[in-house]
């Protein structure tokens, strides 16, 4: 008797952007907490959860993105948890595989920011960089932030502190190795987005250029299914609520007015669509699924 699968297929989807091809690669899902939200009462949150189809209690989806350049390079956006945060996560090495690719295939790593969710998978069991020949690159306020004596002042609970080693320790495996830049195209039609709150040095990476362009928004939404409706509701793991709230209110307003294609690091899987209005506030419509490259 043939065994019926336990899990999904693996998370693997490719959309062409211009010239070069992205693939949203799937590392798991964090079980999250409607109290985790700032800015709106548990109680309708979950309301407005509930309401579009999604289980309870949240599960939030992580994903990273392959970049394929027209060059024959490599970049990932992202490197997922990795080891950090549980066995519901790690899943890229095993999803970088399935396409036959190597750690030493990686040229570039696009860091939208350096939580763990999106930086555990940078470094291996022993601290040692994931991706022996790729660089990093990253916003100059990031690095700064998460490698300043404030930072670690401020870190009084054992998550905090615990995010905080995990990014210096990412940082220092890629010593030699990382650029840091304000507002820049540091790749042949990539470039950075600043999109600051999450963190200081949130970055979004806008892949391609004009109605082509794809832009990939890292975390400025965490639940879909409250988010969009109701974008003035932040996470607690905002460094700064007000930005963020501020950064989401305007991002989601210019991608609903230019109609440009968004993926996010917790979008529901495989992550590409539009922004629309929705009432007082917006909507997700992914992208229908093609074969077609």
């Amino acid at each position: 008797m043939i065994a019926r699968p336990a899990t999904q297929a693996p998370g693997i989807h490719h959309r062409r952007v211009g010239a070069v091809l992205v693939s949203a690669l799937n590392d798991g899902v964090i079980t999250a907490d409607f109290a985790w939200l700032a800015g709106i009462p548990p109680e309708q949150a979950t309301a407005l959860h509930r309401a579009t189809w999604r289980a309870i209690p949240p599960r939030i989806t992580v994903n990273a993105f392959l970049v394929w350049q027209a060059d024959g390079r490599l970049a990932l956006v992202d490197a997922g948890a990795g080891a950090a945060l549980g066995p519901e996560l790690g899943g890229l090495p095993a999803r970088l595989a399935a396409l036959g690719i190597t750690p030493g295939d990686i040229d570039t790593v696009l860091l939208t920011h350096l939580h763990p969710d999106h930086a555990g998978g940078l470094i291996d069991a022993d601290g040692h960089a994931a991706f022996p020949r790729a660089r990093l690159i990253l916003h100059e306020a990031e690095a700064a932030f998460w490698q300043a004596p404030a930072t670690e002042a401020a870190a009084i609970g054992e998550q905090e502190r615990a995010f905080l080693a995990l990014a210096r320790a990412a940082l220092a495996a890629y010593a030699g190795r990382v650029d840091l830049l304000a507002s820049a195209s540091p790749l042949p039609g990539v470039t950075a987005i600043p999109l600051p709150g999450h963190t200081p040095g949130h970055t979004g990476w806008r892949i391609g250029a004009d109605a082509e362009a794809l832009l990939i928004w890292g975390d400025v939404v965490h639940m879909p299914g409250v988010q969009f409706a109701r974008p003035e509701a932040g996470m607690g793991f905002d460094i700064d609520i007000a930005t963020a709230r501020a950064t989401r209110a305007r991002i989601m307003a210019e991608a609903a007015a230019d109609g440009i294609t968004v993926a996010g690091m917790h979008l529901d899987f495989p992550a590409f669509g539009h922004v629309v209005t929705a009432g007082a506030g917006y909507a997700f419509v992914p992208e229908a699924w093609s074969p077609a490259l």
